[in-house]
């Protein structure tokens, strides 16, 4: 699917009224009933998609910010997930009877609309996920515009009847078919199905009432919080139209990784690496946590392998930062690759008394480490 802008043939900066003259001037040189030509028809329905999304400043700044994947819908079809396509399908065909369907859709698009709510993401270290953070960010989004409080008309003015619609919002259409005539509704494309004009528009917000502006935001991000992690500003996301009330701004975390420290929920996992001797007689150490440096004892006699347990160094609970979790540590044990002449002498010598029991013996291997321990 073309860019809409292009398809228009209009700026991206363009008002309401250029894209109003552009859509009428493509939409009767591509309509079926006039252009035979193949392609034609595909073209005409692209033109009125595109219109469609522009001339609504909520999806507009929607397809600015993301493109055709923030219209909700399928690629070149609007967003049924209020089952509006149902609805204008049921229009087309029954309104005519009584117009009962058109008139439900039309109460709908004539009264306030809630604003949009929008998507923000947002990267943050490992230990601004552990301890959170204020943050200031920038968010571009739909504000009623303040020249105008949100009407679209200049001051001392406001909306008028619409002449096309005569204020209904719809236009009627007699289309001749192999199966007869039918009479077919469809949205004014004069107000958009709004009924009304503005006859002497907005200079600050061309008549839409509403302004994409950068608005700067300072949000608390809490301790504990973890990639995916979803947190709410109520009232941040894009204005309201007519009044209705604006949408709420979701920021989507995500956390970067610590180059020695894994999290599993709220434990934190990590390594650290003892001499073989440091393993058999013992020794503190000091490790890193999410709180800094931190003595860690190593007990005498510890296997390759064995994990020990820092109580309450793990990740504060979302919601109960008092609340931690631990850090567990795996135990690496080295061995040493090459010996010179004298360690192995002594490592011989304490072999050789190995297999020997008793307290005679208890003195002299202590001995023979401590002078291991030197040669190390």
């Amino acid at each position: 699917m073309a860019d809409y802008y292009e398809l228009l043939g209009v700026s991206r900066d363009a008002d309401a009224d250029t894209l109003k003259r552009a859509y009428r001037r493509l939409a009767r040189q591509y309509h079926p009933d006039i252009n035979k030509e193949p392609g034609a028809e595909d073209r005409f329905k692209e033109i009125g998609r595109a219109y469609e999304v522009l001339s609504d400043p909520q999806t507009r700044g929607r397809y600015d910010q993301f493109g055709e994947a923030g219209l909700g819908g399928a690629a070149g079809m609007p967003d049924m997930g209020d089952m509006g396509g149902f609805a204008d399908i049921f229009e087309t065909f029954f309104s005519g009877f009584g117009g009962a369907a058109g008139g439900g859709r039309q109460q709908r698009r004539r009264g306030p609309q809630q604003g949009d709510d929008l998507r923000y993401d947002l990267t943050i270290d490992f230990d601004q996920g552990v301890f959170g953070q204020e943050r200031e960010i920038r968010v571009p989004h739909l504000e009623t515009c303040t020249t105008c409080s949100g009407s679209g008309a200049k001051s001392g003015s406001g909306p008028t009847t619409c002449s096309t619609c005569g204020g209904v919002g719809q236009v009627r259409r007699a289309t001749r078919t192999p199966f007869g005539s039918f009479t077919q509704v469809a949205e004014c494309p004069t107000c958009t199905g709004s009924g009304q004009v503005i006859a002497d528009p907005c200079n600050a917000c061309g008549g839409q009432g509403v302004n994409q502006v950068r608005k700067k935001l300072r949000i608390n991000i809490p301790a504990g919080v973890d990639t995916g992690t979803r947190l709410r500003v109520a009232g941040e996301g894009n204005a309201g139209l007519r009044g209705g009330p604006s949408g709420d701004l979701y920021v989507f975390l995500t956390v970067k990784a610590h180059p020695s420290l894994q999290r599993d929920g709220l434990t934190v996992h990590s390594e650290v690496k003892v001499s073989y001797l440091q393993a058999i007689l013992g020794d503190t150490i000091e490790v890193d946590t999410v709180d800094g440096p931190t003595s860690l004892e190593i007990p005498a006699g510890t296997q390759p392998n064995a994990v020990l347990t820092l109580e309450n160094k793990g990740i504060p609970k979302l919601g109960n930062p008092v609340a931690r979790g631990n850090q567990r540590i795996t135990v690496n044990v080295k061995l040493p690759t090459r010996l010179n002449q004298e360690e192995r002498g002594l490592l011989e010598e304490l072999a050789g008394h190995h297999s020997a029991r008793g307290e005679q013996h208890h003195h002299h291997k202590s001995g023979l480490f401590a002078r291991l321990f030197g040669q190390r």
